[in-house]
């Protein structure tokens, strides 16, 4: 068994909380936090399990990493990029083994920011350990899952990988409201629209697509829409108010030789009446698909639902997964960066360890 830690409580700290007691070949060991009111919780208070786990939260970072193997690095990188970067690093010198969302620009090592490879390189050789990044939206989704489809086909013009979601599932108000900007001023572009910072987040996923199907992405370009909420609309949020962003489209473009070839699209609501003649999910509040414009024409579309849950949280149960499943293939690694390719989506565990994935 690997013994592992969750660092972070937040929505993707609980995922990973909820699925690190039940994967196979893993022990959640404990919980990392910073705040001094969680330290001393049952873990299963911040995943909504029935059952306490008798593992707690910790602010004492040395002692939960001298218990652990490997970590699952769940807190927010997006907006502190060097705290995440300083927090992982010290669990790769420690010897552990990360696994985390965290880092967008990590999505694919070989055009992240050289000084970032560089200093946790040199973390993974010190600590022989190794490090996997792969995205929440759901990572495995915008890489691997493109690349194993894209097999399925004799030629390919485009790949896209497209996410259709109701957001009013998403009960995270700073991520929607002000991040996202829905229920916002159309004067004014949130975060996550601000031109550049889609290619940020999700430029090295459309590199690595491309390098995994033997093209060079040599240019990347961006495209949004917004439109406004034509009535005031109520959900777990609170009110959004007629005439605020209401819904987004948005396309990250990736480029070989002046022909588009890999595209990820997010078309995303705060309520299903909003963008009416948008793609729309075949079933419920979302879906991801992967389509390609190719022989044959292949789109596959993939749903997931957790028990008393939202989409969301399917989505996010699946991410934390690919998280989880890769630690067993890390460790038998030599030590360095790996990418969602690098990895198998479905790392090999022993047979008897693997037998207790069915329930």
């Amino acid at each position: 068994m690997r013994r592992i830690v969750v660092w972070g409580t937040g929505n993707m700290g609980a995922t990973a909380i909820r699925s690190a007691v039940a994967f196979p070949g893993l022990e959640l060991a404990s919980v990392i936090t910073s705040s001094e009111e969680k330290a001393g919780r049952d873990a299963a208070t911040f995943a909504n399990l029935d059952t306490l786990t008798g593992k707690v939260a910790t602010t004492d970072i040395d002692a939960a990493l001298a218990d652990c193997d490997a970590v699952a690095y769940m807190s927010s990188g997006d907006i502190r990029p060097e705290e995440a970067i300083a927090e992982i690093e010290r669990c790769l010198r420690a010897g552990k083994h990360v696994v985390t969302p965290s880092l967008y620009s990590l999505y694919d090592p070989a055009s992240a920011p050289a000084e970032w490879v560089e200093r946790l390189s040199d973390a993974a050789e010190a600590g022989n350990a190794s490090l996997l990044v792969s995205g929440v939206d759901p990572g495995w989704g915008n890489d691997a899952l493109a690349v194993t489809a894209a097999g399925l086909c004799t030629r390919i013009k485009t790949i896209r990988c497209q996410e259709i979601f109701d957001y009013s599932t998403y009960n995270q108000p700073e991520a929607v409201r002000v991040r996202c900007g829905f229920g916002g001023s159309m004067d004014e572009t949130p975060l996550m629209l601000i031109p550049t910072i889609p290619t940020m987040v999700w430029g090295g996923n459309v590199r690595l697509i491309g390098r995994g199907l033997g093209i060079e992405i040599d240019d990347i370009t961006e495209t949004c829409e917004r439109l406004p909420l034509t009535e005031a609309v109520e959900n777990v949020m609170g009110r959004f108010e007629a005439g605020t962003q209401g819904a987004f489209r948005l396309e990250v473009i990736g480029w070989s030789r002046g022909v588009q070839r890999v595209i990820i699209e997010h078309i995303t609501r705060i309520d299903p009446s909003c963008a009416p003649d948008w793609p729309q999910p075949d079933e419920g509040v979302g879906d991801h698909r992967v389509i390609i414009d190719g022989d044959p024409q292949l789109t596959i579309v993939v749903r997931a639902d957790v028990p008393g849950g939202t989409r969301a949280d399917g989505g996010n149960t699946t991410a934390a997964n690919r998280l989880l499943g890769a630690i067993e293939w890390l460790a038998t690694q030599k030590p360095g960066i790996y990418d969602g390719l690098d990895v198998p989506l479905h790392a090999p565990l022993q047979a008897e360890v693997e037998a207790t994935r069915w329930a």
